[in-house]
C-alpha cells in the first residue's frame, strides 16, 4: 500500500519526491517505496461554463438572465486533461491507502486539490501538508506535523464560495451591460471598484486648479526660517502682495526667538513583509508591477528556496519561529552577514516581528536562511530577495534616534518657523545607507533660547503652484485595495470593515492586469489611468458594484467563514452568504435593463469560439458587392457575404511584405470613404475593391 502526495506544480512535486525519496519515474508522477508523489498543472478543473450547464446559454439572450443554477458543476480543463488521468488514476488505485494534499498552502490550493478530489470521484482520507518554506527541512517538519484535510473545510468552503460568487456577479453582469450596449463590457465583484478607485483620482486630477503661492525664506546666518500663515497654520502665502509687503518688512530687521523646542524622538524599524507591503515597495522603488513582483517572489519561494510562501497577509511571525530566525541570522552571507552578526549570538525578539495572534494562515514573508549564489540570480530577482533579506535584519535593530529642534523667530509680527534634525543612534536605518535615497535632509538647527535676537539678512520669495494629486500606481492602488474600508463615511462599518479589502494579497496583482486587458485601464511606466470605456462603465453601472464598501464586507465574510472553527456553523455562513451574492447577481441584470441607453460604447468584437478568429464590422458597404459590409480579423478585412461568394480580401500585412505598414482598422476605413492613404512606397486607393499602390509625385 502507498500514500498518493498531490502537489500544486511538477516544480514542487520534484522538491518534496527528492526528500522523500521518490526517484523512479512514471508518467506524470514520481515513485518510492511508500510514497507515490504527483501533481497538477495548476488548475486541472474549473466551473463549466453557462452553455457547459445548459446549451440555450450559448446564445447570449437577454430573455435568459439571470442565469442562478443551484449547484456550479465543474469540468476537466482540455489542455491539461491528460494530467487530470493520471492524478484520478493514481487517487483511486488500489493500491493507494492515502492521499496528502500538498498543494500551495492557501485557499486557493486549498480549493484546487478539492476539485480534484471531487472531480476524481475519490472517498480516500486525505491529510494536509501545510508548510511556508519549500527548503528540506520545511518539507521533513511538514511532513511530521500532518493534519486531517477536513480541518481545512473553512478554508475551502471560502474559496469556493468566492469562486462562485465571481462566477454568478461577472457572468450576469458582464452579459447584461454587453447585451445593452452591444459591446464587450466586463463587470467584476472586485475589477469595479477597483476601477472607479482609478477613475475617481483621474476625476480629481482633472478637476484640479492650480493655485499659486509663495514661499518666503528669512536667512538668519547660520539658520533660515519660512514664513508662516497665522490662518492656515503652513508655510504658503497666497497673496502676491502680501509676500512682498512681508519681504519689504522683514528684510534686514532684527527678529527674536520666541520658541526653541530640543527634544529625543524615536522611529521603530518597518515590519516585516507581506506580499502587498512587497508589491508595494517593488513597485515604488523598482517600478515592478504588482504581476511582476508575485512572478519573482514565487520563484524566489519554488525555484530558489530562497524566501517563505510570499501569498501571505501577515507581517508577523510566530514565537516557535525565534529558533529559525536566528539559524537564518547565522546563515546569511556577504553584504548581509556585517549587518546580522551585530544581533548575535542572541538576537531580540520584540513583539513587533513576534505575534503569534496576528498569523493567520502564513506569516511574514522572511528568507529561509538556504544558502545560494546571489550572484547568480537574475537581476530582478536578486532586488526583491534583497528588500526581504534587509526587512528582516531591520525589523530587528534598534529604533532610529534622533533630536528634533523646532525654532519659531519673530521679525516684526511676522513669524518664521525653522525645523531640523540631527541623529543619535542610526539603528535600524543603516540597513538602506546607500541603497535607498536618503529621506530629504533637514538644516541643522543651532543651539538657541527663548530671547536671542537674530537679523533677518537676507529675505526671498519664491513663487510656487499648487499640484495636483498623482496618478494612481500599483504601489498606491494596492495600498487602497488592501484598505477598502478606509474609504467608507460611516465610522462604525470603518471600524467593522478595517481587515478587510478589495480582494485577497494572491489576487489583487491579477485585478490590475485584468483592468488593463479588457481595456478600462492602461499603465503608462508607473502610472494607471482609465480609459474612455472604462470611464463611460463607471457612468452606467450601479454604485453598489462599484462599492469598495459592499465589496469590503463580502471579503470580511468570507475572511470570517474561512477561520470559522464551528462545523456546525461553517455550511450555515457559506449558505447565507451565497444567497446573498445570488440576490445581487439578479439585481446587477435589472440594473442593466435600467441602464441610460444614452451612453455609446464603441462596438467590439466578442471572443469567437475555439478555432475561430475575431471578427469585427467595420460599419461600411463591401466595396466590390455592395450588398455585405466589410469585416475584420486579425489577418484580413473582407465581406459579411463571403460564404454567399464575395471575393472581397485585403490581407492585413499585403505591404508589410514590400518594408511597409501594416494595415490597420482606421486605415481600411479611410480607404472606404475614398481617401488616399500615403506611405513611404506610394500612394495607396481603393479602386473597384481592390488596393492600388501608385508612386509619389517627386
Amino acid at each position: 500500500m502507498s500514500t498518493l502526495i498531490v502537489a500544486e506544480k511538477p516544480s514542487v512535486a520534484r522538491d518534496i519526491a527528492r526528500v522523500l525519496g521518490c526517484k523512479t519515474r512514471a508518467e506524470g508522477a514520481l515513485r518510492g517505496e511508500t510514497y507515490v508523489v504527483t501533481w497538477a498543472i495548476g488548475h486541472l478543473v474549473t466551473l463549466c461554463e453557462p452553455d457547459e450547464i445548459d446549451p440555450r446559454y450559448k446564445k447570449w439572450r437577454a430573455e435568459d438572465l439571470p442565469i442562478l443554477p443551484e449547484v456550479l458543476p465543474t469540468k476537466v480543463l482540455p489542455k491539461t486533461k491528460s494530467q487530470f488521468a493520471v492524478v484520478k488514476a493514481l487517487m483511486n488505485a488500489r493500491e493507494t491507502e492515502r492521499i496528502v494534499c500538498a498543494t500551495d498552502s492557501g485557499r486557493e490550493g486549498e480549493l484546487i486539490f478539492r476539485y480534484i478530489y471531487e472531480q476524481a470521484k475519490c472517498k480516500k482520507p486525505v491529510d494536509r501538508l501545510w508548510i511556508s518554506s519549500m527548503t528540506d527541512a520545511a518539507i521533513r517538519e511538514g511532513f511530521a506535523k500532518l493534519r486531517p484535510d477536513s480541518d481545512y473545510d473553512a478554508l475551502h468552503l471560502s474559496a469556493r464560495c468566492r469562486a462562485e460568487a465571481d462566477w454568478l456577479v461577472g457572468m450576469n453582469a458582464s452579459r447584461a451591460f454587453t447585451l445593452k450596449y452591444g459591446a464587450l463590457l466586463s463587470v467584476g465583484r472586485v475589477q469595479t471598484p477597483t476601477l472607479k478607485l482609478i477613475a475617481e483620482r483621474d476625476e480629481e486630477i482633472r478637476s484640479f486648479l492650480p493655485e499659486d503661492y509663495w514661499e518666503i525664506r528669512a536667512d538668519f546666518g547660520d539658520y533660515q526660517g519660512l514664513w508662516q500663515d497665522p490662518e492656515k497654520k503652513d508655510g504658503r502665502c497666497r497673496d502676491a502682495g502680501l509676500a512682498a509687503r512681508v519681504k519689504a518688512e522683514t528684510e534686514g530687521q532684527s527678529g527674536t526667538v520666541i520658541e526653541a523646542r530640543r527634544e529625543e524622538k524615536n522611529t521603530p524599524p518597518p515590519q516585516l513583509y507581506d506580499l502587498t507591503a512587497l508589491q508595494r515597495d517593488a513597485n515604488r522603488l523598482f517600478g515592478y508591477s504588482a504581476a511582476k513582483t508575485l512572478e519573482l517572489a514565487q520563484a524566489l519561494y519554488e525555484k530558489h528556496k530562497l524566501i517563505t510562501y510570499p501569498r501571505t497577509d501577515s507581517r508577523y511571525l510566530p514565537r516557535d519561529m525565534i529558533g529559525k530566525v536566528k539559524k537564518t541570522l547565522v546563515a546569511f552571507g556577504a553584504p548581509y552577514a556585517a549587518f546580522a552578526e551585530r544581533l548575535l549570538p542572541d538576537p531580540p525578539t520584540p513583539a513587533r516581528v513576534y505575534n503569534d495572534r496576528k498569523v493567520s494562515d502564513h506569516h511574514a514573508i522572511v528568507p529561509t536562511g538556504q544558502q545560494s549564489d546571489l550572484g547568480r540570480l537574475p537581476d530582478a530577482e536578486r532586488r526583491l530577495f534583497d528588500l526581504v533579506a534587509r526587512r528582516l535584519i531591520a525589523a530587528l535593530y534598534p529604533d532610529y534616534r534622533y533630536e528634533s529642534a523646532v525654532v519659531t523667530t519673530q521679525v516684526k509680527n511676522h513669524l518664521f518657523r525653522t525645523t531640523g534634525q540631527t541623529p543619535l543612534v542610526e539603528g535600524w536605518k543603516a540597513l538602506y545607507k546607500g541603497v535607498e535615497k536618503a529621506d530629504e535632509v533637514e538644516q541643522k538647527v543651532p543651539q538657541l533660547a527663548v530671547g536671542d535676537v537674530r537679523t533677518a539678512q537676507a529675505v526671498t520669495l519664491k513663487a510656487m503652484k499648487t499640484k495636483p494629486p498623482s496618478a494612481h500606481t500599483d504601489a498606491s492602488l494596492l495600498g487602497l485595495m488592501e484598505h477598502a474600508g478606509r474609504a467608507v463615511d460611516d465610522e462604525a462599518l470603518k471600524e467593522a470593515l478595517k481587515d478587510s479589502g478589495l480582494g485577497t494579497p494572491a489576487t489583487r496583482a491579477a485585478v490590475i492586469e485584468r483592468l488593463i486587458a479588457v481595456g478600462y485601464v492602461v499603465r503608462n511606466k508607473k502610472a494607471l489611468s482609465a480609459t474612455e470605456k472604462g470611464l463611460r462603465l463607471m457612468q452606467v453601472v450601479p454604485a453598489q458594484i462599484a462599492s469598495p464598501e459592499m465589496t469590503g464586507r463580502w471579503e470580511r465574510a468570507l475572511s470570517a467563514l474561512a477561520r470559522e472553527t464551528d462545523r456546525g456553523l461553517i455550511s450555515v455562513r457559506a449558505e447565507r452568504f451565497m444567497g446573498s451574492i445570488r440576490r445581487y447577481a439578479a439585481f446587477l441584470v435589472e440594473a442593466a435593463r435600467a441602464a441610460d441607453a444614452s451612453v455609446r460604447f464603441e462596438q467590439e468584437p466578442r471572443k469567437a469560439g475555439k478555432g475561430k478568429a475575431r471578427v469585427t464590422t467595420l460599419g461600411r458597404a463591401c466595396p466590390l458587392c455592395g450588398q455585405g459590409e466589410v469585416t475584420a480579423n486579425q489577418k484580413a478585412f473582407g465581406c459579411s457575404r463571403w460564404q454567399e461568394g464575395c471575393r472581397f480580401t485585403i490581407w492585413r500585412d499585403q505591404l508589410t511584405r514590400q518594408g511597409g505598414p501594416a494595415i490597420g482598422v482606421n486605415d481600411m476605413k479611410k480607404l472606404l470613404d475614398g481617401h488616399e492613404l500615403t506611405v513611404e512606397q506610394g500612394i495607396l486607393k481603393l479602386v473597384q475593391g481592390r488596393l492600388t499602390l501608385s508612386p509619389r509625385e517627386r
